[in-house]
């Protein structure tokens, strides 16, 4: 995995050289490649909880990290299967990258997504008025961004009050100025640079928010969740924050998969999904 040493680094993240090639564990019964825009990266996978179970059950959206430039649905199976497996609607879209695409297209592509899943999860068991953001690395931000400025879900006519909360891990929220590649290629040509960054959108009247970042991450430094953590705080906006010891930037989102548990994230996802 590559690693940027620099303060605000956004470094690209290939979860899948980390896991096996394997197809989806029997914990969910995946309904895969359904249409939420034409573009061919405009396609989601949902996971529903394995005993067809009952109706109305809470919706987690994840959303992957990669730099805004790498990534694909299929490979965080793992992520889908274990939240199913708690009892969870999961859904996992991909989204257009760059280069085809700069801020704030990939965090559309997210409003886009949850609009479709807004209008039609309840046919999958989920509650579309209960629907919670998951994201990991560049994909904690797009979830922090959709939660946190509320124009991203406006303009794809989603009701701000249809997300019951939003937790980040590993995620870059404060990084200007632009000095790493990743962000350079993701954010050029905006005019504010300021309207980029979550945490100038922590207010009052903000959903609860899960924060969480390992203690060894020199890819996303952890400073960026202690200081949105600190901004929400002080809007009053209920945050929970959690530090995972000696873990690194994929950590805590391997953390969620069978083979690789040990760090409890996936027990603090569901305490937090779940209060």
């Amino acid at each position: 995995m590559p690693t940027l040493s620099r303060r605000h680094a956004v470094g690209a993240l290939c979860v899948g050289a980390f896991l096996p090639a394997a197809p989806a564990i029997a914990q969910s019964l995946p309904t895969r490649d359904i249409a939420f825009g034409p573009h061919p990266r405009q396609r989601l996978d949902i996971y529903i909880p394995g005993d067809g179970g009952r109706q109305r059950r809470p919706v987690v959206f994840f959303i992957y990290g990669g730099s805004w430039s790498s990534g694909s649905r299929g490979t965080y199976f793992f992520v889908g299967n274990a939240l199913a497996a708690r009892g969870y609607v999961t859904v996992i879209a991909d989204y257009r990258l760059v280069p085809d695409v700069r801020f704030p297209g990939f965090i559309a592509d997210g409003a886009l997504a949850l609009a479709q899943v807004r209008a039609s999860i309840g046919r999958y068991g989920g509650n579309p008025d209960r629907i919670f953001l998951l994201g990991h690395s560049a994909g904690a931000y797009n979830a922090m961004m959709l939660a946190l400025d509320p124009r991203h879900l406006a303009r794809a006519g989603v009701s701000r009050r249809s997300i019951a909360g939003a937790a980040g891990l590993s995620g870059p929220y404060d990084f200007l100025p632009l000095d790493a590649a990743a962000t350079q290629a993701a954010f050029a040509g905006v005019g504010n640079l300021a309207e980029t960054q979550p945490i100038n959108f922590a207010r009052r009247g903000a959903p609860p928010i899960f924060l969480g970042t390992g203690t060894a991450d020199t890819t996303v430094r952890p400073r960026n969740t202690d200081s949105l953590a600190a901004r929400l705080s002080a809007a009053r906006v209920p945050v929970t924050v959690r530090k995972y010891e000696g873990v690194g930037h994929a950590g805590t989102v391997l953390a969620l998969a069978p083979f690789f548990r040990g760090t409890p994230v996936l027990d603090d996802l569901a305490g937090f999904f779940g209060a």
